[in-house]
């Protein structure tokens, strides 16, 4: 069996049991203030990645920003695209998304400037998962909206998304 460096990558990752114990959801919840707890330090690891994409007593947490526009008429488009094979996740290869994101790794933790506050790790990554993903051309205002948890497949019972929207002043993303 090869071991990929994906697989030995080192993800930011919560105990599922924690966001039980704060309040279980199944689908999207819109109180993200709710689980500020997860982002607590004594909450956070880091844990290899090869271990998780597996391991559903720990939860994954993935920045996932959505990108929309309001036309002067009123009128509000969703970025959309369909996943290609060339992207990180076999099992999401061909299906449609709103949203773009990714892991929080240790380079994230070592950007938020040795900080131990978990939020910071979490931002870094999120911005560093913004550049990675999309060429932004356009002005916004970004806002932390929701969470999303899918118990019901392999992959989202070992990832929680925390959804940021992206309001763009132009529909200037790529």
């Amino acid at each position: 069996m090869t071991v990929s460096v994906k697989d030995e990558e080192q993800i930011l990752v919560v105990p599922t049991d924690l966001l039980h114990s704060i309040g279980y959801f199944q689908g999207f919840c819109a109180e993200p203030s709710r689980y500020a707890r997860l982002f607590e330090p004594v909450n956070l690891r880091f844990a290899r990645r090869g271990d998780m994409e597996s391991n559903p007593d720990f939860k994954q947490l993935i920045p996932y920003m959505l990108f929309t526009h309001r036309d002067p008429d009123g009128c509000e488009s969703v970025f959309a695209y369909v996943r290609g094979h060339g992207m990180g996740e076999s099992r999401l290869h061909n299906l449609m998304s709103v949203g773009v994101g990714g892991h929080i790794n240790e380079t994230d933790y070592a950007r938020a400037v040795g900080s131990k506050d978990g939020r910071d790790i979490y931002r870094e990554g999120l911005l560093r998962e913004l550049h990675e993903e999309v060429v932004l051309e356009s002005s916004y205002v970004e806002s932390c909206v929701g969470l999303i948890n899918d118990d019901q497949n392999e992959v989202g019972k070992v990832h929680l998304g925390i959804v940021h929207r992206f309001e763009l002043e132009a529909p200037c993303v790529t």
